[in-house]
């Protein structure tokens, strides 16, 4: 499928394990792509990747998303290698996680910034080029620890910042649809990333995650981004506001 020939994809976070399969899965499906990502390396590894798969990809790193000059830029940067932007994917973020009886106020802040605030920044620095085209995809990344709390993850600032995700899907979805800007979100659930490793080599913390996912396997990557191809193609063109969870029934039991 060519679901996105002739059109541009921003992906942020495009050197994580869910970006670059993003980057992989958008590329592959003919979209020109815009990464950018706080870890040059990995970037640049994710570049490389790309254009090894036959993919055209431009890429902004280092790119600090939480400051809001920087999402500033990235459109910038993107509107100097293309026309016009077609689809916004916020797949970027970084969680802070403790146990409430452990979690400073800095630390809360912090996960705020590193999850919602920087996702405000990059919607709101589109937004008035979305509006000039008369169309626009966003789709933003929240999680399912913004509907459910898991026993084992001290994530209440985590879950703070993905349910005001949720939040802020929904209102930009209304105050777009006049424009034709389509917002959604991705709510994964247990995804095997970088991140996630660590903490699976833990058969404890394991044993008690897994067993929250009814399908007998965990997540990976490519699941998220497929999740996300569907939402920002026009297979999906009337749908809006809403949050496509991609968690294994993890929320269904």
């Amino acid at each position: 499928m060519l679901r996105f020939s002739g059109k541009t994809v921003i992906i942020t976070g495009s050197g994580g394990s869910i970006g670059r399969a993003a980057c992989l899965r958008f590329a592959r499906e003919g979209a020109t792509i815009i990464g950018c990502d706080i870890d040059p390396v990995r970037a640049e590894e994710t570049e490389l990747q790309v254009r090894a798969a036959g993919g055209e990809i431009h890429s902004l790193q280092p790119c600090d998303l939480t400051d809001p000059h920087s999402a500033d830029q990235l459109i910038a940067f993107a509107l100097t290698k293309v026309e016009k932007v077609d689809v916004l994917y916020n797949n970027a973020a970084l969680a802070h996680f403790a146990w409430f009886a452990d979690m400073t106020f800095d630390m809360f802040s912090q996960t705020l910034r590193d999850e919602l605030d920087l996702v405000f920044h990059l919607c709101k620095a589109i937004w008035p080029q979305f509006i000039t085209q008369g169309h626009g995809v966003i789709v933003n990344t929240a999680s399912v620890s913004g509907m459910i709390g898991y026993e084992v993850v001290p994530g209440l600032a985590h879950a703070t910042a993905k349910s005001g995700i949720l939040g802020m899907t929904r209102h930009l979805a209304m105050e777009g649809a006049k424009n034709n800007i389509r917002v959604n979100a991705i709510s994964p659930g247990l995804i095997r990333t970088n991140q996630s490793e660590a903490l699976l080599a833990d058969p404890q913390w394991a044993e008690r995650m897994q067993a929250k996912v009814m399908l007998p396997r965990l997540g990976n990557p490519e699941d998220v981004a497929g999740a996300a191809a569907f939402l920002a193609s026009d297979d999906a063109s009337w749908i809006t506001g809403t949050n496509l969870i991609v968690d294994g029934g993890t929320t269904a039991w």
